[in-house]
């Protein structure tokens, strides 16, 4: 079955980093274009970053760029966030999302960024 599986969320200072990961299985990964969403309590899921099937294509929000830095894996069916230099208003539960003719979703990781 499909599996989009979380991991590496955390509470962090402002100013910290942390990487989180996406583990995918039950569906061909490497076809697939892979996405980082994130919802802040209150306020509605926004698009974090994307990355193209063969990672050779990347896009960021505007209020990460620079700082966040996505990638894959397609040998190990993983995607990544690199999250650097954090803000509190990147706390968010973040979710990782499949696209090709079908939508996979993620349960999501906690990222909370406070002193």
């Amino acid at each position: 079955q499909v599996q989009l599986v979380e991991s590496g969320g955390g509470l962090v200072q402002p100013g910290g980093s942390l990487r989180l990961s996406c583990a995918a299985s039950g569906f061909t990964f490497s076809r697939f274009v892979m996405s980082w969403y994130r919802q802040a309590p209150g306020k509605e899921r926004e698009l974090v970053a994307g990355i193209s099937s063969d990672g050779g294509s990347t896009n960021y929000a505007d209020s990460v760029k620079g700082r966040f830095t996505i990638s894959r894996d397609n040998s190990k069916n993983t995607m990544y966030l690199q999250m650097n230099s954090l803000k509190p208003e990147d706390t968010a539960v973040y979710s990782c999302h499949a696209r090709l003719f079908s939508n996979y979703w993620g349960q999501g990781t906690q990222v909370t960024v406070s002193s």
